[in-house]
Parts: C-alpha cells; structure tokens; sequence
C-alpha cells in the first residue's frame, strides 16, 4: 500500500488506487457518481478500476471532474482544484458519421453482465478496422479508458449518450 501523503488525488489518479488508498472513499465515489456502485462487483474493479482515471469516472457519471476531485479531496484534507471544465469526448456529430459506413457492431453491454470484459475484444477490432469506416460499440456506461486507448492509436470518435444507462459511441479511422 502506497503511503497517503505521496499520493495527491488528480484527474489522472486511478480509481483502484484512490479507493485502496483511502477505502471510505468508495462510499464517497458511489454517493457522486451511482454509475460506480458496480465497483462492488469484484470483476469491475479488478478490470475498470484498475484502468480508469478520476478524469474518465467523471466522464462516465456526466459529472465535472473538478467537482469530483474537490469532493474526494476534501474527505481527505487535500488543497482543492479550480476550475478547468469539459470532459474531453466529442458529443458533436462529426463530419464522417453515415449509418453507411459502419463496418462492423459490438454490444458490450451482453458481455458487461456476464461479468467479461470487452476491451481487448474491442481493441482487437480496432486495430482491423478498414480506414475510413466506423465501429459502432453499444454500452451501459461511457467507456472512457476505452476511448482515450483509441484515441491513442489515432482513431476518431464520437458518443451518443441515449439514455443514462445507453451509450453508443462510434470509433472512425481516417484514411
């Protein structure tokens, strides 16, 4: 276990981490962002709290990571942030999105309830997808480390939040 005053709590701060650090904070991060109460399931946080930033479970519970950040670090007696804004995933439809142009579909949210994790399964995907077509993933949630993993390897992307608890996020690879 890392020692506490080495660790100041930041958007690239990793969930796993905050809540092995600090484990009342979990209760916190449940209370901020409901999304989370799946932390409790022991697959999640040994596969998306490992990988998932404060940044991304902000992006994921619609909240300001400011907010988040300030409300975590006030639990534990750390300096407060100001503001900075945005969570960084493009909500605009974008220029290349056609219905015509989906090359292929996955619905994570199937594989998410019987407890698998579908990232390799969807970088795998990406790594074929033909340039200047589009994947189309179908989640409960925004998948944040996902999409900063695509983002990385130069992939487009744009999310259609549905609903709560329905996200569509379409990846594009230009050409």
């Amino acid at each position: 276990m890392e020692n506490k005053d080495n660790i100041i709590i930041s958007p690239k701060t990793k969930v796993l981490q905050l809540i092995e650090t600090w484990p009342q904070l979990e209760d916190v991060l449940i209370d901020y962002v409901p999304a989370f109460s799946k932390l409790k399931n022991p697959v999640l946080r040994k596969t998306v709290a490992k990988i998932a930033t404060l940044q991304q479970a902000a992006a994921i519970g619609n909240v300001k990571v400011e907010d988040l950040i300030n409300r975590l670090r006030k639990e534990v007696g750390q300096d407060l942030l100001g503001e900075t804004g945005g969570s960084g995933y493009n909500t605009l439809k974008p220029w290349w999105m056609g219905e015509k142009t989906i090359h292929k579909e996955m619905d994570a949210r199937e594989m998410l309830a019987a407890g698998e994790h579908p990232v390799n399964q969807v970088m795998a995907d990406l790594k074929q997808l033909p340039a200047g077509k589009i994947y189309k993933l179908l989640a409960p949630f925004l998948p944040a480390p996902l999409i900063d993993k695509a983002s990385s390897m130069e992939i487009d992307h744009w999310v259609n939040e549905i609903s709560e608890a329905e996200f569509e996020v379409y990846f594009y690879k230009p050409g």
